[in-house]
């Protein structure tokens, strides 16, 4: 049996940022989807689970805190971490309440998103033993 890998959803209209994620988080051995498009990731959470998501704020279509509510409806033990160049105190303050797990500004280092990601998936193991 393969160790059961933790599913993070990637979801930025950056492509850069999809791209540099998807391998930093895949060496730390998480199964990784991404997309650059809200609605599509919209669809997807609605079809898969996803233990850890990570999200832009500001998009086209879907925004960030749209596409996080509907993801903690859907399932309320998944993780989200908040991505955004548009950081302020009352956007991180609606994120927490909203039930965020972190909550970063851009630009941004992979090893700061790599530590949170680190951080998520112990709390969703801790819980999960």
């Amino acid at each position: 049996m393969t160790e059961n890998k933790l599913r993070v959803l990637v979801l930025d209209d950056e492509p850069i940022v999809c791209k540099r994620l998807k391998p930093a988080l895949e060496k730390l051995g998480f199964a990784v989807d991404t997309f650059t498009q809200s609605v599509e990731a919209m669809h997807q959470v609605q079809q898969s689970a996803y233990d850890i998501v990570i999200t832009d704020l500001k998009m086209k279509e879907v925004d960030g805190m749209r596409f996080l509510e509907e993801v903690k409806k859907r399932r309320p033990q998944t993780e989200v971490i908040v991505i955004t160049g548009f950081a302020t105190m009352e956007t991180a303050k609606q994120s927490f309440q909203k039930g965020v797990f972190d909550f970063i500004a851009k630009p941004f280092k992979l090893s700061e998103i790599q530590d949170v990601v680190t951080r998520a998936a112990a709390k969703i193991r801790g819980a999960g033993a």
